[in-house]
């Protein structure tokens, strides 16, 4: 939204607007979305000021009352679902992965959560006739876990006529069998996943906020984005704040992190995507001992909670754990040199 734009909110002039614009605020609903105390931190405005600003972009913008059924039902019809391009594990999804929700994958190490993202960096690129949303990808890199070699495997790993699909609607001439022409289409696909390595939890969270500006400058684009990527979510807050003493901030600064995420899939009609690591509980004695970390925090900020979990060779256990709307079960799918696959 142009700044002359928010300058007709009251108490925005030309200095606070450029405020506005430079910290993310760029538009009506961003604004009314926003807290008082988040604001006045982030744009130096006061925050009774930063308060009756918020109140007017929410009377402009149509947000915050209520709304019936049928109105949140025509709504959800915009909704995207991203094929894993496993049946199998879509149908225990409803389809795929949502938009405008976190979806969290966690497991123990070579469970193939990583296989996950980057096999999703690959499908979002996907018209929807082959299950993608006709977007970019944004990876956030906490572990050191991207390879575009991996992206490169993922791609050859398309079904032929997928590629051949891809290859007219890109433009490059040629076909799946041409060596030359695939490296010009695993490079066009490299070119909209836009990666940034987090050195540690609070670049991390400036992360959220940079992934906010670029999928706002990408929405109008021929690919806007569609997936954030966050591999993994909860590594740099397990390193940085051991022990009970620091239990609460951790939480805290968690749970800011995962609104930030929850408010671009929100305003820009985009997938989260966040791996999470595991602990095991000694107090076990039936069962599987395994716990994703995070707490109640990460439990109830997350809409889709999937558990991977390694079986024979490269066979991975698929459970959804929990969704507001569907019923727990289990897929198979096999972690494979070209890609994730079904059994």
């Amino acid at each position: 939204m142009p700044e002359d734009e928010l300058e007709d909110l009251p108490g925005v002039g030309p200095a606070t607007a450029d405020k506005l614009v430079e910290n993310g605020f760029e538009s009506y609903q961003s604004i009314a979305v926003a807290s008082p105390g988040e604001m006045s931190n982030t744009a130096d405005i006061g925050e009774s000021s930063a308060s009756d600003i918020i109140n007017a972009a929410r009377d402009a913008a149509d947000v915050g009352g209520f709304e019936t059924g049928a109105t949140v039902l025509e709504r959800r019809e915009e909704i995207g679902k991203l094929s894993w391009q496993i049946d199998e594990v879509d149908d225990l999804l409803g389809g795929g992965i949502e938009t405008q929700s976190i979806t969290e994958v966690y497991g123990e190490f070579a469970s193939g959560k990583s296989q996950v993202t980057h096999q999703m960096a690959v499908n979002v690129q996907l018209p929807a006739e082959h299950g993608g949303l006709d977007g970019g990808c944004i990876f956030v890199d906490s572990e050191d876990t991207f390879r575009p070699e991996r992206i490169d495997d993922m791609v050859r790993g398309l079904d032929d006529d997928i590629l051949a699909d891809e290859m007219e609607r890109r433009e490059i001439e040629g076909t799946p069998n041409d060596e030359e022409a695939m490296e010009e289409l695993i490079a066009a696909f490299l070119d909209q996943i836009h990666v940034a390595k987090a050195f540690n939890s609070n670049h991390q969270i400036l992360l959220a906020e940079k992934a906010k500006e670029l999928a706002g400058e990408l929405e109008e684009s021929e690919w806007p984005i569609r997936i954030v990527c966050v591999d993994s979510l909860t590594a740099h807050f397990r390193a940085e704040y051991v022990g009970r003493g620091e239990l609460a901030d951790r939480q805290q600064k968690l749970n800011k992190h995962l609104h930030d995420l929850m408010r671009i899939g929100d305003l820009f009609n985009t997938a989260i995507l966040v791996t999470n690591q595991v602990a095991s509980n000694p107090d076990s004695y039936f069962g599987d001992p395994t716990q994703a970390i995070g707490g109640n925090i990460l439990g109830h900020a997350s809409t889709f909670r999937m558990y991977l979990r390694k079986s024979k060779g490269n066979k991975r256990i698929v459970r959804l754990v929990d969704a507001p709307n569907l019923a727990d079960g289990e897929a198979v799918m096999r972690v494979q040199g070209e890609g994730l696959k079904p059994e």
